[in-house]
């Protein structure tokens, strides 16, 4: 009887210690919200940068390395689509600085590592 009792009190405690694991799913309305998130982040520290009147490259390498700086870390940065992003900080460098033409090639330094 004991033995019994014991049987189902560990079966219990099994049971209710075992919580099914589920997938973590990442949303594409995550990953694009992020992208928009980093490209802001660039477009608004050159812009900065440029109105404090440092070079066009000083300005490259300084926006470049302080987003590298600021999302390394993320577990999102392997999702990103480097031509989606690239897309975006073009278009807000349009839209919020007026600078239309933008070296393309250099952005390839912006990698998460």
């Amino acid at each position: 009887m004991i033995r019994n009792v014991l049987y189902f009190l560990f079966s219990c405690i099994i049971f209710i210690i075992t919580a099914p694991a589920y997938p973590n799913v990442i949303s594409p309305d995550l990953i694009e919200n992020y992208t928009l998130k980093v490209a802001k982040k660039f477009s608004k520290t050159y812009c900065n940068t440029l109105q404090f009147g440092i070079s066009k490259d000083g300005a490259l390498n300084f926006a470049i390395g302080e987003t590298n700086k600021e999302f390394k870390n993320n577990k999102l940065n392997k999702l990103i689509d480097n031509k989606v992003l690239i897309n975006k900080i073009i278009m807000g460098l349009s839209n919020n600085c007026q600078i239309y033409e933008f070296p393309i090639d250099e952005l390839e330094k912006l990698a998460f590592d």
